[in-house]
């Protein structure tokens, strides 16, 4: 599966540690989360700050305007102080007027889960350890810029003034800094700085791989105003699971909990294969848009060879005609005959129209249209290299697989879930759920058989006259069918 090293596919020791939830900031929604520290300051001095993030429309405020924590009133050093993204999507920290350490690494990629550790210690008489930085692990020692605080200073992170997760603070405004992605595991040390392995380690049998510890187990460091974003509680995703103050919910709402986690990763569509479609991209990556005059198609961030997959997705539009499907390649042109979906020689799509094409050819069967807010399911079986699809539960074809190409046989090895329009007079919106984090409203809330995703429709279904087993596309399921 060609997706980012740094994916976690599962722990493999007797007792691993699970994360059962992440919280979706989507850019368009300015969705953060604020505590105001105004009440009684911190230790400016000396702290840790620990997270988990994945990326999601990498043009929203720009990458490089992208704000994980941040605490102000003013930009004044006192006052300010942030970490986020920034200059051409490299991880930075710093104060009102000065930038203390910027990351030569870049950070570009959607499918990834990446682990930041900070920890700050102005006490420190050696200056260069006086701000420490490890991603994924292993502390960063390649700076872009690299500035030492001064020693016995207070800076603006846990001054008594406004905190925010998700934006950029300037009182109760913001800079357009907004974050638009997946956060997980998000702590805070008030009073101790310390190291990346207080918060992870890395898997015995696979030692490249970082993965997260349990932190209830630190909890006795948290220190005055230190805090545990867990967001298990979809009610209050702000909640502190340490026990102190919680954080203030702004445009965030119970679907905003997700699934997708360092610890079980979902596809999501990639905002990465965009350059024919010029799509855009929000809710995490589960929704896609291909504007006027554009006709193509988008893939997924995670490519399949082998197993039985499940996904859906909702087109928005009425009036657009939709293409639905899979395909073993990204897009490599925009125009009608070489751009659309329903052209590819190995790309399958289910269209609005209610057909099914496949290299341009119309495949024997039946198949109802569909309208805006039809829930279509998508089920790739590359065991038996077979492709169906249902319209609100319903399978289509009477259960009937259409044959595929085997994955071995394609250009890539891999197929790509794909969405795609066939009309250039029109814009296209798809609504989707990979299983990790939907885009539209689930009521149903049905797991594949392994017990994961969270689905408006069981992904298990009677096709050509056998019981089969479909999985959500997720490295738990990759990791066992894969």
């Amino acid at each position: 599966m060609p997706i980012n090293s740094f994916l976690y596919p599962g722990p493999t020791n007797s007792n691993p540690y699970v994360v059962d939830n992440s919280c979706r900031f989507n850019d368009a929604d300015t969705a953060s989360l604020t505590l105001d520290l105004s009440g009684g300051a911190g230790n400016r001095k000396t702290w840790t700050c620990s997270f988990w993030f994945k990326l999601g429309n990498m043009d929203a405020s720009g990458v490089s305007n992208q704000r994980f924590l941040s605490a102000n009133t003013s930009h004044s050093d006192a006052d300010y102080g942030q970490i986020g993204l920034g200059n051409g999507d490299q991880l930075e920290f710093g104060t009102g007027t000065q930038l203390w350490r910027r990351t030569n690494r870049l950070f570009r990629d959607p499918s990834a889960w990446y682990s930041v550790v900070i920890a700050m210690d102005t006490t420190q008489g050696t200056a260069s350890n006086r701000v420490k930085i490890w991603v994924n692990g292993t502390q960063e020692t390649s700076f872009a810029v690299s500035n030492d605080p001064t020693e016995d200073a207070d800076y603006g992170i846990m001054g008594a003034v406004s905190h925010a997760i998700g934006k950029t603070e300037v009182g109760s405004q913001t800079d357009d800094e907004t974050f638009d992605g997946y956060l997980a595991e998000f702590a805070f040390l008030d009073g101790t700085a310390t190291t990346a392995s207080s918060f992870g380690e890395f898997d015995e049998d696979s030692p490249t791989i970082w993965k997260p510890k349990n932190l209830n187990n630190i909890s006795g460091a948290k220190g005055t105003n230190g805090f545990y974003l867990d967001f298990k509680d979809s009610s209050n995703l702000g909640n502190d699971a340490w026990g102190g103050t919680d954080f203030t919910e702004s445009n965030l709402a119970a679907a905003d909990q997700a699934t997708d986690t360092p610890t079980n990763n979902f596809c999501t569509w990639n905002p990465l294969d965009k350059y024919y479609s010029s799509a855009t991209f929000a809710e995490g990556n589960t929704t896609v848009v291909t504007p006027n005059g554009s006709i193509t198609y988008a893939t997924g961030t995670i490519g399949l060879s082998s197993g039985r997959w499940y996904f859906e997705v909702q087109p928005y539009d009425p009036s657009d005609d939709n293409n639905i499907g899979i395909v073993d390649h990204v897009s490599t042109s925009n125009s009608s005959s070489a751009g659309e979906l329903q052209y590819q020689p190995r790309g399958w799509c289910y269209r609005q129209a209610g057909d099914a094409y496949n290299n341009n050819s119309s495949l024997t069967g039946s198949w109802d249209s569909y309208v805006a807010g039809v829930k279509i399911g998508v089920f790739l079986d590359l065991e038996d290299n077979k492709i169906y699809w249902s319209r609100n539960g319903v399978m289509q074809n009477s259960g009937t697989g259409i044959s595929i190409t085997a994955a071995a046989s394609t250009d890539t090895g891999f197929y790509f879930p794909a969405v795609g329009d066939y009309n250039g007079s029109d814009d296209t919106t798809f609504l989707t759920n990979f299983g990790g984090s939907s885009s539209f409203a689930i009521s149903s809330a049905v797991t594949d058989d392994n017990g994961y995703g969270n689905f408006e429709y069981t992904p298990s279904v009677t096709v050509d006259s056998t019981a089969k087993k479909f999985y959500a596309i997720c490295t738990k399921n990759l990791a066992e069918y894969g």
